[in-house]
């Protein structure tokens, strides 16, 4: 297992109304985004920027009801990615019980960072998906990616041009657009 921390959030560029939640490695330099929902994103977002909503978010409701009951989140794991879905589960204990339950990741990250806990995912999907970076990257000032003048797609591109396009997209931060390269060049292999 590898440990997660929450990178941040963006907008989908390849989802209109959605959201690509970043999470990184906390030991390296593999990020992975994962598609959310707007409400999901919210409550992450809410969470990390320090905000009060005036009534329990949904999340916020149900730490409230685990530390009253006195269960314990344990864990997030992210043990499975099919179809690009990623699969969760969330560890409890209660003292005389341990047990796991599925949830969907953005609701397991979204309990994790409220009850501060860690985030893990199989090595296996990490070593599938997980976008690699350079260090460099997140210090220097990303360059602007070059407009596609021909409006040539990424299908139509060679694995040398779509290697520059993934370098790219990850100089700029934008793991989303990586994350369809890495699948497109893939696919053509």
């Amino acid at each position: 297992m590898i440990q997660l921390k929450v990178l941040g959030l963006t907008f989908s560029q390849v989802q209109a109304g959605a959201y690509a939640l970043i999470l990184a490695e906390v030991e390296g330099n593999r990020r992975v985004p994962i598609i959310i929902g707007t409400p999901e994103a919210q409550s992450i977002a809410i969470y990390l920027e320090g905000l009060e909503p005036p009534r329990p978010l949904t999340h916020d409701f149900f730490i409230a009801f685990t530390e009253r009951v006195n269960v314990k989140i344990k864990q997030i794991y992210i043990h499975r990615y099919v179809d690009g879905i990623f699969y969760s589960q969330v560890g409890f204990d209660t003292g005389a019980n341990v047990f796991n339950m599925d949830a969907r990741t953005s609701d397991a990250v979204a309990l994790a960072i409220r009850s501060n806990v860690p985030i893990f995912i199989a090595d296996e999907i990490m070593n599938e998906i997980g976008i690699l970076t350079e260090e460099d990257y997140f210090w220097e000032e990303p360059e602007e990616m070059p407009e596609n003048k021909s409006n040539v797609s990424f299908d139509s591109l060679q694995p040398e041009e779509l290697q520059k396009k993934l370098n790219e997209a990850i100089a700029r931060e934008d793991f989303e657009k990586a994350s369809y390269i890495r699948d497109l060049m893939r696919k053509k292999k």
